[in-house]
């Protein structure tokens, strides 16, 4: 009864999400800091103010919401944590982050979190007849699609000091007449490329293959790669609300690129879900959009408090990579992953441990608030 293609899945295992016992979670990426109070009046609102809504289907292609978030891009340039904030709350880029022509609301595509919208870009910009080039270790829902769309892929090993080996990813795909994808900054790694390697990569990859680059974490530090755009009509962004936006428990992702590539992408999703993003979640995204300046300033803290914990780490013996996200990874030589995995839960505090062969004695450490991780240091303490 079951179909063959059923009996070839090998689903996405997502961070613990505990139901018996109150944990300080920090396995999951989550953001620490609460959504901006408009964005929860958005959600009140929309649902006892407007509660006709909830009867009828949603704008379909998400108008309001696309040109909230291409405002959105082109005052913060993509880049919270850097982004200058002015005495209203409103922001501008930072000097590095200003993008070169104004992004619009054609350039987006929204959807049901990010992991939707990869499910989307998978069908419409990656071939079964080719493999996929990928880093070896990275968003482990990239194999997951794969295997859902039947799509062959390789895997590039990184280099010795935990870097995307983007000369290797680009030879393998102009051998194999392929697309690409990453994440940067990298996940699980947490290390970033700059966006000149960027640029330095996409010169030397084929045009006619997509160039896929994962945003979830640029807000916190990392350079985006929405400036060059201008110059690739084969590069593809994909980013999230549920990282820097504190929108995790509510779905909304989107793709930034040229404006054919965004209706190749409607033409997807209106085969498959033609109402992917419900009323009320557009109501509370475009609210997210315009407090900009709370979220710059909790991307700060964030990155503040990862750059202290990771300093607390380092001078504790543990090898710490390079972070540009809200997480850090990290291990100590002679303790195996999994005993700090499981000593941290004994203390209440989930952290995420991987399997997967090469990285199994590292640990990931989501940044929590300044008492979640004084908390942590302590049980670190402890191990």
């Amino acid at each position: 009864m079951l179909s063959q293609r059923l009996k070839k899945l090998h689903p996405y295992v997502p961070g613990e999400q505990p139901d018996d016992r109150e944990y300080i979670k920090l396995n999951a990426n989550e953001n620490a800091y609460p959504p901006h109070k408009s964005v929860t009046e958005a959600v009140c609102q929309s649902a006892s103010m407007h509660s006709e809504r909830l009867a009828l289907y949603p704008d379909p292609d998400a108008n309001m919401l696309r040109k909230s978030i291409a405002d959105f891009l082109n005052s913060t340039g993509g880049v919270l944590e850097r982004a200058e904030i002015n005495p209203d709350g409103e922001c501008s880029p930072a000097p590095q982050d200003k993008i070169p022509f104004t992004v619009t609301p054609q350039m987006i595509f929204c959807g049901n979190g990010s992991d939707e919208v990869l499910s989307f870009l998978f069908y419409t910009f990656f071939d079964s007849d080719r493999p996929l080039i990928m880093p070896e270790h990275t968003y482990s829902f990239y194999p997951v699609y794969c295997g859902f769309y039947d799509i062959p892929l390789k895997k590039i090993p990184l280099k010795k000091d935990w870097s995307l080996d983007m000369d290797a990813m680009c030879a393998a795909a102009a051998e194999n007449k392929s697309a690409v994808i990453f994440a940067n900054p990298n996940a699980p790694t947490g290390m970033a490329l700059t966006r000149e390697q960027v640029r330095e990569a996409l010169k030397s990859f084929p045009q006619d293959r997509a160039f896929v680059v994962d945003e979830a974490y640029c807000d916190f530090g990392g350079e985006s790669c929405i400036p060059l755009l201008k110059e690739f009509k084969n590069l593809v962004i994909v980013r999230t609300f549920s990282k820097s936006l504190s929108f995790a428990g509510m779905r909304l992702g989107y793709v930034v690129a040229a404006p054919e590539l965004i209706d190749a992408m409607l033409t997807v999703k209106n085969s498959f879900n033609h109402f992917p993003v419900d009323f009320i979640t557009q109501r509370a995204g475009i609210a997210s959009c315009g407090a900009a300046g709370y979220y710059a300033r909790t991307a700060r803290l964030i990155a503040q408090e990862r750059e202290s914990f990771s300093g607390f780490l380092k001078e504790r013996g543990w090898l710490v990579l390079d972070s540009r996200t809200n997480f850090v990874f990290a291990k100590k030589n002679g303790v195996e992953g999994k005993y700090i995995y499981e000593s941290a839960k004994r203390e209440g505090i989930l952290i995420r441990h991987f399997d997967t062969p090469g990285i199994e004695d590292f640990v990931r450490i989501t940044i929590g608030t300044p008492e979640q991780m004084l908390l942590l240091r302590s049980a670190l303490e402890n191990i």
